[in-house]
């Protein structure tokens, strides 16, 4: 069986699945609290500056791929209007069921969907955007997760991928710190869970820098990528097209 990362430890394929899936599931109820605290609130930032990016306009599809909590499906709604779609997709329940209840108590109606991003359940040429946050580090083959991606975007559409990415070097030492040592603190100390915000940590370390992603984006086909650091390089939000 092939392997792959989990964190910092080589395994096999099908047991990271089901170790992302165990972390998620564990963080699902205070992935939200987690993230305000865990970021200063800066996330809030970051999507803002996403769905800016995106500019989603009335009546377009979207796809929300692992939505989780659903914070950006919530916003692409209100830009999207009564005659867009939105979809909140992703591969853990307990995650999709936070989100699904966050949107009805919003009083928001949009189809979700329990799939995995390396085989979506959508026909080609169908979305005019689709977006995917702080989701793509935990894909065990991110290049069909894209490909998947690109292949449901209509022509024109455009791909974005917000993710943590490689940060400003003379501030590697103190984000190490903080990655490492304080991140599980908390983690412990709000969740109860000090090993899957390890875990976390340990897969921004994996995931490719931002050139790299560039990179395998346009190998899958995706063309005019570029992409946007935000806080010194600690997230990237990278934008493509299919033409």
């Amino acid at each position: 069986m092939s392997q792959t990362h989990f964190g910092f430890e080589t395994v096999n394929e099908g047991e990271k699945a089901k170790r992302v899936a165990g972390v998620f599931s564990s963080v699902a109820g205070n992935y939200d609290v987690m993230n305000d605290l865990m970021s200063g609130g800066l996330h809030r930032i970051w999507k803002k500056f996403t769905i800016g990016v995106a500019n989603p306009r009335p009546g377009e599809r979207l796809l929300d791929v692992a939505g989780g909590t659903a914070d950006l499906s919530s916003a692409f709604l209100k830009k999207v209007g009564a005659s867009g779609q939105v979809w909140l997709t992703d591969i853990n329940n307990a995650m999709l069921t936070v989100g699904r209840d966050r949107l009805l108590d919003e009083g928001r109606l949009t189809p979700t969907a329990q799939c995995d991003a390396e085989k979506l359940p959508f026909p080609d040429n169908y979305f005019d955007i689709v977006t995917v946050a702080f989701g793509l580090r935990n894909m065990t083959h991110k290049d069909k997760a894209l490909a998947e991606m690109r292949r449901v975007l209509r022509p024109g559409g455009r791909l974005l991928v917000l993710e943590f990415s490689k940060v400003w070097e003379p501030l590697s030492k103190a984000y190490d710190l903080y990655s490492f040592k304080l991140l599980p603190w908390m983690g412990e100390k709000v969740a109860g869970d000090a090993a899957s915000y390890r875990y976390l940590a340990e897969s921004i370390r994996m995931h490719p820098d931002q050139k790299t992603l560039a990179e395998m984006m346009e190998q899958v086909g995706l063309e005019r990528v570029e992409y946007f650091n935000m806080t010194a390089g600690i997230v990237a939000l990278h934008r493509g097209y299919k033409l």
